[in-house]
């Protein structure tokens, strides 16, 4: 039976003053959420899709998972478009989301927006998401290079996002192939703006989860980290079932408790 084994890191940054990224680690599920730059309350929309897929997730899915994610991720824009309506200093709110969940058997994939997921195979790295940027955008018509893509002013406009709206597309959610042995990284764009691929690939040959997250978390800080930064490293493990409560990161660690409550009774900002 596969199940994720490992831990994440979070850290504010050297230029921002609180965090906005969320993120969570259990046996069954592993996300990292990025309030959106620039939007209302940022923390609070990252912690309220954390929030909602990690309750929704048991302690041993026996759904399909891409089906589970996808009702999962869709309660998330709801309680988000929900959540602004009852307190206007959230109009607007909005956070990025990338999730794994297995049950036991598959594993499926959640994403919108410039966080991201890899995958570590026999050495090599591979991303498994692709970003949604306006940036991304120009770059698959082949309008500038990834090397261009990477200094371009615009580079952090998202095109897909929680709760999203009536002319963007959905999430993108389906299924990634996986096997026991295998490492999975989620992080923030905190963490890749400012640590290239080659780095991260090093990295992630340590042989523990979590020195390896933090060890990427501190290469981003010593790169300037202009944003928070979050990561979280797991390893695909085959073996018995177990239960446990997962680990909050960051936002949804500061606000969880808070967003534990039906959404007409959140107190304002």
């Amino acid at each position: 039976m596969l199940r994720f084994s490992g831990a994440g890191v979070t850290d504010v940054g050297v230029v921002r003053f609180h965090n906005e990224d969320s993120a969570y680690v259990s046996p069954y599920l592993a996300l990292v959420a990025d309030g959106v730059g620039g939007a209302a309350a940022g923390e609070i929309a990252s912690a309220s899709a954390a929030s909602v897929v990690a309750g929704g997730v048991p302690a041993r899915p026996r759904r399909d998972p891409v089906d589970l994610l996808t009702g999962l991720v869709a309660e998330a824009a709801r309680r988000l478009v929900v959540e602004s309506s009852v307190d206007q200093s959230r109009a607007g709110m909005a956070t990025t989301l990338t999730a794994l969940v297995t049950d036991g058997t598959r594993v499926a994939v959640a994403h919108a927006g410039d966080s991201r997921a890899y995958l570590m195979r026999d050495r090599r790295l591979l991303r498994v998401t692709r970003d949604h940027t306006y940036v991304q955008g120009m770059v698959d018509k082949g309008l500038i290079s990834p090397e261009g893509a990477a200094q371009h002013p615009w580079r952090h406009v998202v095109t897909r996002s929680l709760p999203g709206g009536p002319e963007s597309s959905p999430p993108e959610v389906g299924e990634v192939a996986v096997e026991e042995g295998d490492r999975l990284m989620l992080c923030s764009d905190g963490l890749t703006d400012v640590v290239p691929e080659p780095t991260i690939a090093e990295v992630l040959e340590l042989s523990d989860p979590r020195s390896a997250a933090a060890r990427l978390v501190l290469e981003a800080l010593a790169g300037g980290a202009p944003d928070n930064v979050t990561c979280v490293v797991v390893d695909v493990l085959d073996g018995p079932e177990v239960t446990g409560e997962g680990t909050r990161l960051g936002a949804f660690e500061d606000y969880g408790p808070l967003l534990a409550v039906a959404p007409e009774h959140l107190a304002t900002s």
